[in-house]
């Protein structure tokens, strides 16, 4: 592992993405963190790399809101041929791990952890951009339940359509296989795929997979299995919000992201009220005065 990266002292290697890796680093002058991606020009698909950073970098330095990582500074350095040769990207260290390494257990924590990430993706929303990648390992969480959306390098503005297929598979929304144009209820698509992935361990059948096997498409709503079959303790109302997120046509999803906030922090507070309720009857069932036993007839009391 290089001790140097540009300026940075380098400290650890945090993990790779998309053609890159990423590596804790300090920077020597004011000793501040930071994580720094970077990317090797090898060959010439390796472009495509450098310019998702690119993309990334022009929104991750507008964002400053608490679910979002935010991006610093982008260097690209060129040949004498002004070819490009690698690139580095800047950005906030964040503490914590992808939810495909470290999922949360509980159901009330899980709730909370996608009412952060969809309060990062309203505020990424309200200024333009959808971030049409959202998945487990692209939403991070720290030990104290701290979230962030991370990784905007397929990031786009509101109405965009794309000149190819972007995303993933198993969380990849129809309008994004179709090509049609990216919109908020796109990113809706994502994290409720991403959500019923955390309450259930498994993945949705989306449009690009089903294609993939060769079966119809229109047959991809009608037989999924919803959360709370799977999980008989998933409350319906939560149940319902991820069917109804992962629906195919747009209008049948919530229109917003503030509407998707609202209904996790229903079920949030559905599910605080059941906690509440099941301590109180464990704290008055511990208080009950447990009866005598009586002797069996023919027996004499001890």
């Amino acid at each position: 592992m290089a001790e140097k990266l540009l300026q940075y002292e380098v400290i650890e290697r945090l993990g790779e993405g998309a053609g890159s890796v990423i590596y804790a680093v300090r920077d020597p002058a004011t000793r501040r963190l930071y994580a720094l991606k970077h990317v090797v020009r090898d060959s010439d698909k390796d472009i495509r790399f450098v310019e998702q950073m690119r993309t990334e970098f022009e929104m991750a330095r507008l964002f400053n809101a608490p679910n979002l990582r935010r991006g610093f500074d982008l260097k690209i350095s060129k040949s004498l041929l002004m070819k490009v040769t690698e690139a580095f990207l800047l950005m906030e260290l964040v503490e914590g791990k992808p939810l495909d390494v470290r999922p949360p257990k509980a159901l009330i924590d899980i709730v909370d952890t996608f009412i952060q990430a969809a309060t990062g993706l309203r505020a990424m929303h309200q200024l333009g951009y959808v971030h049409c990648d959202i998945k487990p390992n692209n939403i991070l969480r720290n030990d104290q339940g701290e979230v962030k959306v991370i990784d905007y390098g397929q990031s786009a503005k509101v109405g965009t359509v794309k000149e190819r297929i972007q995303g993933t598979p198993d969380y990849i929304a129809p309008e994004q296989v179709t090509r049609r144009p990216i919109v908020p209820q796109t990113d809706v698509y994502n994290l409720g795929a991403t959500l019923y992935w955390a309450l259930t361990g498994r993945t949705i059948p989306t449009l690009y997979t089903v294609q993939k096997k060769g079966e119809h498409s229109f047959l991809v709503d009608a037989r999924i299995e919803t959360p709370a079959q799977l999980n008989p303790l998933v409350p319906i109302a939560l149940s319902n919000l991820v069917m109804e997120s992962v629906a195919s046509r747009i209008d049948k999803r919530p229109p917003d992201m503030e509407s998707v906030i609202t209904r996790l922090e229903l079920a949030k507070h559905v599910l605080l009220k059941q906690a509440h309720a099941a301590l109180v009857q464990s704290e008055a069932d511990a208080a009950t005065p447990q009866p005598e036993p009586h002797p069996e007839p023919g027996q004499s009391a001890v």
